[in-house]
């Protein structure tokens, strides 16, 4: 076999080539006829790894026929793209690849972006991160196109594999390979749209294979078993991840118990247990909150139980605690309160605070004109516990009022104390 990995070989050499991302470089889209028509923009390309971010520049330089370097922003220096504006300046106009391109280090950028903005250097910059977060502005400013690459759809992997089980010089149509398609289709499930992977998946398990008379025998089980070797989740830390405890915070905040476990199992796989929990707890005093305030004790419990459990019986007491959240009632009033109390300090709506709940345990108080506080427990109110009508915010702003209660779940008796209280207020 050819020692050069199968997903570098199957590249695709020209934007023609490409499968998938077809709102990006289809036939249909600009970038598609302006590269046709002889003009390659530099351009940022974000996505998640394995989904042609790289397949994409090589099939540009390859239509474009630009000469094309590639480079990699974590170990490329200044000199290297002194390099590269050296061969602009003997070939003309060259395409750049820069990977990791949110790595790009000032001094990289000095000597890399007069020339970028010239056009002798057409720089195709590729990022697992959010560009919006991570690549420098600078940068962003001379990309005419910030392109975000969607994973791939179930049926574009099919169609790769079953192009290196058919292509003779790239692929390994050269072999013969005893593999059904419906052993294709489950290689595509388990690669969860990472192109990369699933080429690599499909080499490895043909490899693996018993061969038999010179033919390789691809078996099921050697298929699950290549399958839970390779990862598929994403990076830890990276965007994706983020996005996936924004999509758990914005699924249980909808009551959709499916979506929550799905992004929750997705998180879990990641690893990273310590982001789980802290989002969960937050989570539940967030969008849970005082329609259910048993919800944040149980949720602190499940994610210390967790943590002293670890992965992966620490899955058991979060799930629980996920369908819990899922299934509740929620408000979000008492931290928007809170917020808006802070918003109205901020916009300078302020005052004194009344003299009756200044600090009286010191001698001279009262000649400060400090006292008066009457202790609500000396007056018991029904069956609430005590009460009394006195002013308690500055009277600059004593008619403002921040919280605004939700008729939800076990709220809907603070917000019946809430309005009874308010109505005893300066009556006889």
């Amino acid at each position: 076999m050819n020692n050069e990995p199968l997903a570098y070989r199957m590249r695709p050499r020209t934007i023609d080539e490409v499968v998938g991302q077809q709102d990006i470089i289809g036939p249909q889209t600009a970038i598609y006829k302006m590269i046709k028509n002889g003009h390659v923009p530099s351009m940022l390309l974000y996505g998640e790894p394995g989904i042609g971010k790289t397949s994409i520049a090589h099939a540009i330089a390859g239509t474009s026929g630009l000469p094309f370097i590639a480079l990699n922003a974590t170990t490329s220096g200044k000199k290297d793209v002194e390099q590269v504006v050296a061969e602009s300046r003997i070939t003309g106009k060259v395409l750049l690849f820069l990977d990791e391109i949110h790595r790009f280090n000032k001094l990289q950028q000095d000597a890399l972006l007069p020339h970028v903005e010239s056009g002798a250097i057409v720089l195709i910059g590729a990022t697992t991160e959010n560009p919006f977060h991570d690549v420098n502005p600078a940068i962003r400013s001379r990309c005419g196109e910030i392109k975000q690459l969607k994973r791939l759809r179930h049926k574009d992997i099919v169609q790769l594999l079953n192009a290196a089980l058919t292509d003779p010089q790239r692929g390994l149509g050269h072999l013969d390979i005893d593999i059904s398609p419906a052993q294709v289709e489950r290689i595509a499930e388990g690669t969860n749209g990472d192109a990369r992977k699933a080429l690599t998946m499909l080499e490895s398990i043909v490899v693996a294979s018993d061969e038999k008379d010179g033919k390789f025998l691809v078996d099921d089980s050697m298929i699950e078993q290549m399958m839970k070797r390779i990862g598929v989740f994403g990076d830890k830390k990276g965007s994706h991840f983020y996005n996936l405890l924004s999509a758990l915070q914005k699924s249980v905040r909808g009551s959709d118990v499916n979506a929550s476990l799905y992004y929750l199992a997705h998180l879990l796989e990641n690893g990273d247990l310590t982001a789980v929990t802290r989002r969960l707890l937050v989570m539940a005093y967030e969008d849970i909150g005082l329609a259910n305030p048993a919800v944040g004790g149980h949720v602190l419990a499940a994610c210390q139980s967790a943590d002293r459990l670890g992965l992966p019986e620490a899955r058991i007491p979060l799930a629980q605690a996920v369908v819990e959240m899922c299934l509740s009632e929620k408000s979000n009033s008492a931290y928007k309160a809170l917020d808006a109390a802070i918003d109205a300090i901020h916009k300078g709506k302020t005052g004194d605070i009344p003299p009756h709940l200044r600090d009286t345990h010191y001698a001279g108080s009262a000649e400060l004109g400090h006292g008066g506080y009457r202790y609500p427990h000396d007056t018991p109110i029904g069956s609430f516990g005590g009460w009394v009508d006195q002013e308690y915010l500055p009277k600059e702003v004593k008619s403002a009022e921040f919280y605004k209660p939700i008729v939800a779940g076990e709220e809907k008796k603070f917000a019946g104390i809430y309005e009874k209280l308010k109505s005893f207020r300066k009556k006889p």
